[in-house]
C-alpha cells in the first residue's frame, strides 16, 4: 500500500538563511503520509512511534515542489512499518530571474526514512 502527496514549500517554511527549509519539515510530511496510510489500512490515524533511519540527502528551498511517497512494508498486530522518500520535482531558478523554475527530468531525492507507527487494537476498524 502506498500514499503520495505533492506540495510546494513556501517562504513560511524557510527556516535558515538563503530560504533553506529545515529537515524537520520533511519529517512532518512523512508524518502526513503515514497518517494517510494508517487511515487507509486501519480506519484510524494511529500514532507515530519511532523513526529507525533518517537520511537528509539534498537541500530543499522555499519554492521547491516536493513529492513524498510512503509505503506500508509490514503489518504487525498493532505496529505498521513504513518506508518514506521525499523527492524534489520542481526547483526555482533564481539565477535566471525571480520567477524562473525547472521541472526536473530526474527528481532529486532529498530525504529517506523508515519508521514504525502503532494503531491500538481497539481502534483498528478494518
Amino acid at each position: 500500500m502506498k500514499s503520495i502527496i505533492r506540495l510546494r514549500l513556501s517562504q513560511n517554511d524557510a527556516h535558515y538563511g538563503g530560504d533553506l527549509i529545515d529537515g524537520a519539515k520533511m519529517l512532518e510530511l512523512f508524518g502526513d503520509v503515514a497518517t494517510d496510510l494508517l487511515i487507509k489500512n486501519d480506519g484510524d490515524e494511529g500514532l507515530f512511534r519511532a523513526y529507525e533511519d533518517i537520511e537528509f540527502l539534498a537541500p530543499v528551498y522555499a519554492g521547491d515542489f516536493i513529492e513524498v511517497i510512503g509505503e506500508l512494508i509490514h503489518t504487525g498486530n498493532t505496529s505498521r512499518k513504513m518506508r518514506f522518500i521525499a523527492k524534489k520535482v520542481i526547483t526555482l531558478r533564481k539565477d535566471i530571474n525571480d520567477s524562473a523554475a525547472d521541472y526536473l527530468k530526474e527528481p532529486i531525492i532529498v530525504c529517506k526514512a523508515s519508521g514504525t507507527c502503532v494503531v491500538p487494537k481497539e481502534k483498528q476498524r478494518k
